[in-house]
C-alpha cells in the first residue's frame, strides 16, 4: 500500500474536479485528482456541447474534457487512475480517502466533485437513441431541437420547468406523465397550465424509444395506459427524460451535512462543507443549475478557499 500525500485531494475528474485542480495547481498546492469511475464525468458521454464560453462552433464533450485534464496535468496536477471506497474525515486534516486499489490518500484539504447522475427509465432505446433525440437536460440540448416536436418525460419540478424551457425552441411541447396529478409546485403548474405550447399526457408510461440512431434519431415514443395497459404511439423528434438526479455521495452518508435528496450542504454562497477543510463543487452540491460552466466556477471557489482554509492553518500553527 502507498500513501499519496498532497495539500489538496480532489475526488471526481469533471469540469468541476479539474478546475479546482488547475487553480490549486497554480498556487502550488500540487493537487490530487482521483478520477474515479467515469473520468471527465458526465461530458464524457455528452456528444455536441455548444453552451460552453469560449468557442464559436460546436465542440464534443469528451474532447472538453481531454483538454482541461490535459491543462490540469501541465499545471501540476497529478492524476490517479483510482476510485475512492472509503473516506476519514473525523479526525480533520489530514483527510483519508482509501482506494479500490488499496492506495491510501491524504489531503491537507479535501475537494469533493462526485457530481451526479440524471435517473434514467431503463427501458428500449434510452441508452442507444441519447444524444440522438434522447437527452435529460433541456438547457443542454434544447437549441437543437428547434422547431421540433419534443416530449418531456416526468411530472415533478424538473420536469415542469425542462417543459417551460423548451417553449423557447419548441412551439410543440408534451409533457407526458404516468400518474393524473402533478408533483410540482403550484406555481409551476400554474404556469405550465397556461402556456399554450404545452400539452400534457396523463396516466401515460414511457415503454420504449423509437428511432435510428443512425439514421435521423428518435422518431417516437411507445406508450402504455397506467390504468388499461393500452399501447399507443407518440410521434416526436426529442425526448426529454426529466425525473431527477441521483448526486454521487453515498461515501460520505453520516459524515457531512446532506440535503434528503442527497446532495451537500454547503454554506451559502460557498463551497463549504459541515467540515472545516472540505469542500463539496460542482452537481454533487448543486441541484439547481447543473451546468458544465456552473460546475468549474464551482471549482475554483472550491481551490481559492482551500488556499485560504490553509494559510489560516499555517498562521495559527506560527504563533
Amino acid at each position: 500500500m502507498t500513501t499519496h500525500k498532497t495539500k489538496m485531494l480532489i475526488i471526481g475528474s469533471g469540469p468541476a474536479g479539474l478546475t479546482a485542480a488547475i487553480y490549486a495547481a497554480r498556487a502550488g498546492m500540487e493537487p490530487i485528482v482521483v478520477q474515479g469511475l467515469q473520468p471527465g464525468g458526465q461530458l464524457t458521454i455528452t456528444t455536441d456541447v455548444e453552451n460552453y464560453p469560449g468557442f464559436r462552433d460546436v465542440i464534443q464533450g469528451p474532447w472538453l474534457m481531454q483538454e482541461m485534464q490535459a491543462q490540469a496535468e501541465h499545471v501540476g496536477t497529478r492524476m490517479m487512475w483510482d476510485t475512492i471506497t472509503e473516506v476519514d474525515l473525523a479526525n480533520g486534516s489530514p483527510f483519508i480517502a482509501k482506494g479500490d486499489s488499496g492506495d491510501e490518500y491524504a489531503g491537507e484539504t479535501l475537494v469533493i466533485a462526485t457530481g451526479a447522475q440524471a435517473k434514467w427509465l431503463g427501458v428500449p432505446g434510452e441508452q442507444e437513441l441519447s444524444g440522438k433525440g434522447v437527452s435529460a437536460c433541456a438547457t443542454c440540448d434544447g437549441f437543437f431541437y428547434r422547431g421540433k416536436k419534443v416530449a418531456v418525460i416526468g411530472g415533478g419540478n424538473t420536469a415542469v420547468e425542462e417543459a417551460l424551457y423548451l417553449t423557447n425552441h419548441s412551439d410543440d411541447v408534451t409533457l407526458i406523465h404516468r400518474r393524473s396529478e402533478l408533483r410540482a409546485e403550484k406555481i409551476l403548474q400554474d404556469r405550465l397550465f397556461a402556456n399554450p405550447k404545452i400539452s400534457v399526457l396523463w396516466n401515460k408510461r414511457v415503454e420504449k424509444f423509437i428511432g435510428d440512431p443512425l439514421q435521423g434519431g428518435l422518431t417516437g415514443l411507445e406508450l402504455a395506459d397506467s390504468d388499461t395497459a393500452e399501447i399507443s404511439h407518440f410521434d416526436c423528434q426529442g425526448g426529454f427524460v426529466a425525473i431527477g438526479h441521483a448526486p454521487s455521495t453515498d461515501l460520505f452518508h453520516g459524515k457531512l451535512a446532506m440535503e434528503e435528496s442527497g446532495y451537500l450542504v454547503v454554506e451559502p454562497g460557498t463551497p463549504k462543507t459541515s467540515i472545516p477543510g472540505v469542500f463539496a463543487c460542482g452537481d454533487v452540491m448543486d441541484h439547481t443549475y447543473r451546468q458544465a460552466v456552473t460546475a468549474a466556477g464551482t471549482g475554483c471557489m472550491a481551490a481559492l478557499d482551500a488556499e485560504r482554509f490553509l494559510a489560516a492553518q499555517e498562521f495559527m500553527d506560527k504563533k
